[in-house]
């Protein structure tokens, strides 16, 4: 039987990228619903502007028909120094769109793989948000387990792609969490990567040795 070729897809009309030192993916269904990710916008705008080290991305407002332009993408993390994922945690993983982001634009021979070089060396910091408490993200609640066990994929698709892996910012219980609370999580956001790289608690991890792993050939398919 003959196979069936892929559709085609439309001319890009994306914006081109900012080439910013920092790369800012948020990833929220509903970004104008949120509480904790529209805070992070909200605090990171004044780093966002014309000249400013920080790019954001509104990956559902530029993706709304889930048709990813991978060239430009790519462009956007060649140039950037540091990586952001803001997202909310559904069903104990990153929203779809962020999902099918990662799976096309982290390509074989591109950003892992044998000649999968354009990420090594760069750092990923994951920023979570979640409905349930901190408490429920513990052996004893109703999870059973820590966040960072829910973000391992996600260090290890670091690791692969010679990625620098950052400690996560969670934020629990986004629902609950007054306003002055959201605030003072999107200055914290803000204050880190005004201060990039120069953050105390990332040196040692950006001072190390970039160590990724390996991936044959015939790995792929």
């Amino acid at each position: 039987m003959p196979t069936c070729p892929k559709p085609l897809r439309p001319a890009c009309t994306h914006p081109a990228p900012t080439m910013a030192r920092i790369l800012v993916v948020l990833a929220h269904p509903d970004l104008q619903a949120s509480r904790a990710n529209r805070a992070v916008q909200a605090a990171l705008a004044p780093l966002a502007g014309p000249g400013g080290p920080v790019e954001l991305l509104d990956l559902y407002a530029r993706c709304p028909d889930y048709l990813i332009d991978v060239p430009a993408e790519q462009a956007r993390l060649a140039e950037a120094e540091l990586i952001v994922w803001a997202f909310p945690v559904q069903w104990y993983s990153v929203p779809a769109l962020l999902k099918l982001w990662i799976d096309e634009v982290l390509a074989f021979g591109w950003a892992y793989g044998p000649g999968g070089q354009a990420l090594r060396g760069k750092a990923l910091w994951l920023l979570p948000t979640t409905g349930g408490s901190a408490a429920s993200y513990q052996p004893a609640g109703h999870n059973r387990h820590g966040i960072e066990v829910f973000l391992t994929p996600w260090e290890q698709t670091a690791r692969l792609c010679g990625l620098r892996y950052l400690p996560p910012l969670a934020l629990h219980d986004a629902h609950a969490l007054d306003a002055s609370a959201l605030a003072a999580h999107g200055a914290q956001v803000r204050d880190m990567l005004a201060r990039w790289p120069a953050v105390p608690a990332w040196q040692g991890l950006l001072d190390d040795d970039c160590v990724d792993c390996a991936v044959p050939a015939e790995a792929y398919c």
